[in-house]
Order: C-alpha cells, then sequence, then structure tokens
C-alpha cells in the first residue's frame, strides 16, 4: 500500500509521546537550536515528555506538526509544522528542523515536498512562507533548491549568538510548486507527480 506521506528516505507522522527522546538528543547540540531560534536553557527530561505529549495530541485546524522518520530506520529525525495558516488569505507559514546527525541526508528536501504537497493539494492554501536567518546558508540552500523566492530581509531582526542577525523572507505559491513537483502524487487524485 503506498501512503501519501511516504517517501523514498521519510515518512511524516504524528509526533508520539515516545518521541521525547530523541527531541532530547537533537537539543543536546547546540547547532540544532541554534538554526531556528535562540538557545533554550537545558530543559528536563519530564519537560520532553510534555512536550512530546503536547504534540500528540489532534492537530489544531491548519497548525500542526509532524515528525520526520527515517525510513531506514524508523526513528525520528526531525519536526516540520505549519504555523500561522491564514485560510481567508490562503497563506501559511512553515518550518522544518532535521537533527544535525541527520542532516545532508535528503530528509529535510523530501519531508517539505511531501508537506508541502499536503498543503497545497489537500488544504487549498495558495501561498507558503519561511523565515530563515541569513547566516543559515544551509537552510538557504534548501529552500532555493524547493523553488522558494526570497522577498526580504529584515535587518538587525534578533539578538543571537552575540550580535543582531537579519531575517530572511522566503515564499513559494501553489502554481510554483506544481509545476516543479505536481500536486498529485501517491493518495492524491491517483496522479504521479511531474518532477521532482
Amino acid at each position: 500500500m503506498n501512503s501519501f506521506w511516504i517517501g523514498e528516505r521519510v515518512r511524516l507522522r504524528g509526533i508520539e509521546p515516545g518521541d521525547w527522546a530523541a527531541f532530547m538528543r537533537f537539543d543536546e547540540h547546540s547547532a540544532d537550536q541554534r538554526s531556528g531560534d535562540v538557545l533554550h536553557p537545558p530543559r528536563s527530561a519530564e519537560g520532553y515528555r510534555a512536550w512530546a505529549k503536547e504534540q500528540a495530541a489532534e492537530a489544531r485546524g491548519d497548525c500542526f506538526q509532524l515528525a520526520i522518520e527515517a525510513l531506514d530506520s524508523g526513528e525520528p529525525v526531525g519536526t516540520i509544522g505549519s504555523h500561522e495558516a491564514d485560510a481567508r488569505h490562503g497563506r501559511f507559514m512553515y518550518g522544518i528542523a532535521v537533527g544535525s546527525a541527520h542532516q545532508r541526508k535528503g530528509y529535510a528536501a523530501e519531508a517539505a515536498v511531501l508537506f508541502l504537497r499536503y498543503m497545497f493539494a489537500e488544504r487549498r492554501f495558495h501561498k507558503c512562507e519561511a523565515r530563515v536567518y541569513a547566516y543559515n546558508e544551509a537552510s538557504l540552500a534548501l529552500h532555493r533548491r524547493l523553488g522558494f523566492a526570497e522577498e526580504g530581509r529584515l535587518r538587525d531582526y534578533a539578538f543571537l549568538a552575540g550580535r543582531y542577525r537579519d531575517l530572511m523572507m522566503l515564499g513559494l505559491l501553489a502554481d510554483e510548486f506544481a509545476e516543479r513537483y505536481g500536486l498529485g502524487g501517491l493518495g492524491a487524485l491517483g496522479e504521479e507527480p511531474t518532477a521532482g
């Protein structure tokens, strides 16, 4: 059986309460925290358990987070999710994070395509927006490869690692995604992707 949520390398699935230990290991690497936002103080194991339990609850409309699971090992390698979804205007923001031990294996790109196909083809959103700090060259390169366009730069947006950092605003329209990857795919109207 083929699933809309399974690619060649990854499967997107709900976060399970038992995933807490994997996410605690990701946060042991300061670089994993630093790539997304501010460096947070260490969290207790109970804090990770509570977070995973909360994430395991049903999605809240079009704002939700999924685990990225490596097919070869069956272990969580990161997360992907949507936030600030605005159905009236047809846009949403998304974020993706892959633990440092699992980077450069194609997990992020494949997870993003699966996720974006769902949001564009099934939820009918018109635009995806992403925010990436300008110093995060790996994330900027990923988003460029996915077809995101740079739409702006917020100068000195946040104080990170001892100095103010710029934030890049990126956007991808549904028709741009469809041209590159197709909106079909297994599980969606029985059509295969046109590229990818």
